[in-house]
């Protein structure tokens, strides 16, 4: 149950940043002049997918370590590759939907996907460190 908490603690704390990250890009197109409803359709369902992606990667991960530990690897090592396969092929679809329909800013729509990255990159500078004597 705490490693499920812990999935969802995170996936909070991605879900935070990447709306930060948003508003940000947001406001960067605003002030450069391009903002319209290309770029706010764009950034929301690439916010959007890269979200999805970080929550079916979390989840696929979090049943691979619960196999593992029931010492089932192999079956462990198929949820890995199934969520790896089904994750990017839905990214893949949604991109290209979104790029095809003409109706998304393609940089909106593409630059989210590196946000969760980032936001868990700046995230470990901000983690308390745990004491390793305790």
């Amino acid at each position: 149950m705490d490693g499920k908490r812990s999935i969802l603690r995170e996936a909070l704390f991605v879900a935070g940043g990447t709306a930060a990250c948003l508003a940000l890009m947001f406001a960067v197109f605003a002030v450069l002049g391009y903002w319209d409803s290309a770029v706010l359709l764009g950034g929301l369902i690439g916010g959007g997918l890269s979200l999805a992606n970080f929550l079916l990667m979390s989840a696929g991960v979090s049943l691979a370590a619960d196999r593992a530990e029931q010492q089932n690897v192999k079956g462990g090592q198929s949820v890995i590759a199934i969520s790896f396969l089904a994750r990017y092929a839905g990214l893949f679809l949604g991109l290209f939907l979104g790029a095809k329909s003409g109706k998304c800013n393609l940089i909106a729509l593409l630059l989210p996907l590196l946000f969760p990255r980032l936001v868990l990159t700046l995230g470990e500078f901000f983690r308390k460190k745990e004491d390793p004597a305790a």
